[in-house]
C-alpha cells in the first residue's frame, strides 16, 4: 500500500508533465531491471549466461528507441546473428546450447523488444494521453477482477498456469476495464469514439489477462514465486510489468495502422 501511495503520485507526474527524456530514460531503467530479473529466473547460477542475455536484450531496446523502421530491421538481423554465432562454440552440449539459446531469444524478444514499445507510445504527439490511457484501462480491469474474483471467483481461468486466477476475477477485469475507458477516453482526449474505447478496451484488457498469464506461465516452468524482491511487497519489476506490456504493443501498433 505504501510504495502504491509513493509510486502511482510519481508515475502520473512522470507521465503528464516529464519531459521525452526523462520517460525514456526511466523505461529503459525499467527493461533493464526486468531483463535482469528474468534471467536470474531461467539461468539461475549462470552468470555469463545471464549477462550475454540482459546484454542482448539492453541492445534490442536500444535499437527499438534510436531506430527507423529500415535501419531497426538490420541492427535486429545483425544481433540475432551475432547470439546465434556465439552459442554455436559456448560450454555444454548441442541440447543445451540450444536451450540456453531460445532462453536468451525468448527473454530478449518478450522483454528488450517489447517493453520499450511504451517509449514509442510516449514518444507520439498525444503519446501523453494514449499512456494514461492503457494505464488507466489496465489498472482498473486489475482492480476491479481482485474484488470480483475474491467475492465469486469459483472456476479457475488457468490453474496449471496461475491457480489464483477465476474466470469471475477475468470478467471482472474486462467490465472494469471498459467503465474506466469510457471516462478516460471522456477527459483524454478531444475527440474520440466511445465505440472505439469500448473496442480497444476489450482487446486491451484480454491482452492485460495474457500478458500476466505469459509471465507466470514462465515463473512456473522455473518453480518461482515472484520474479524479484525490488519493489517492496509487490514481487519483482516483471511482476509489475507484466500485464502492460502486450497492451503497450497492440495500442502503438493500432495508432499507427489508425490514427497516424
Amino acid at each position: 500500500m505504501v510504495t502504491a501511495a509513493v509510486a502511482i503520485p510519481l508515475l502520473v507526474g512522470l507521465v503528464g508533465w516529464g519531459p521525452v527524456w526523462l520517460f525514456t530514460g526511466f523505461f529503459l531503467l525499467v527493461t533493464l531491471a526486468a531483463l535482469r530479473e528474468y534471467f536470474a529466473i531461467v539461468f539461475a547460477g549462470r552468470y555469463r549466461d545471464q549477462l550475454l542475455g540482459v546484454v542482448f536484450g539492453l541492445a534490442l531496446a536500444l535499437a527499438v528507441v534510436l531506430s527507423d523502421a529500415q535501419s531497426l530491421r538490420f541492427e535486429i538481423s545483425s544481433l540475432l546473428l551475432v547470439l546465434f554465432a556465439v552459442h554455436l562454440f559456448m560450454n555444454g552440449t548441442l541440447e543445451e546450447r540450444m536451450q540456453r539459446l531460445l532462453w536468451t531469444l525468448l527473454g530478449g524478444l518478450y522483454i528488450g523488444f517489447l517493453v520499450p514499445h511504451w517509449i514509442l507510445l510516449f514518444q507520439r504527439p498525444d503519446g501523453r494521453a494514449w499512456v494514461f490511457f492503457v494505464f488507466l484501462v489496465i489498472m482498473g480491469g486489475d482492480t476491479v477482477a481482485y474484488f470480483i474474483g475474491r467475492r465469486f471467483g469459483k472456476k479457475k481461468l488457468a490453474p496449471a498456469i496461475s491457480p489464483a486466477k477465476t474466470v469471475a476475477g477475468a470478467w471482472g477485469y474486462i467490465v472494469g476495464g471498459c467503465i474506466v475507458s469510457f471516462v478516460g477516453a471522456w477527459y483524454l482526449f478531444d475527440r474520440f469514439n466511445l465505440f472505439e474505447a469500448l473496442g480497444l478496451s476489450l482487446i486491451l484488457t484480454c491482452l492485460g489477462q495474457v500478458g500476466d498469464l505469459f509471465e507466470s506461465w514462465i515463473k512456473r516452468v522455473f518453480a518461482v514465486k515472484d520474479s524479484g524482491a525490488l519493489v517492496s511487497g509487490h514481487g519483482g519489476v516483471l511482476d509489475r510489468l507484466d500485464s502492460l506490456i502486450f497492451p503497450a504493443v497492440f495500442t502503438t501498433a493500432y495508432l499507427r495502422y489508425f490514427h497516424s
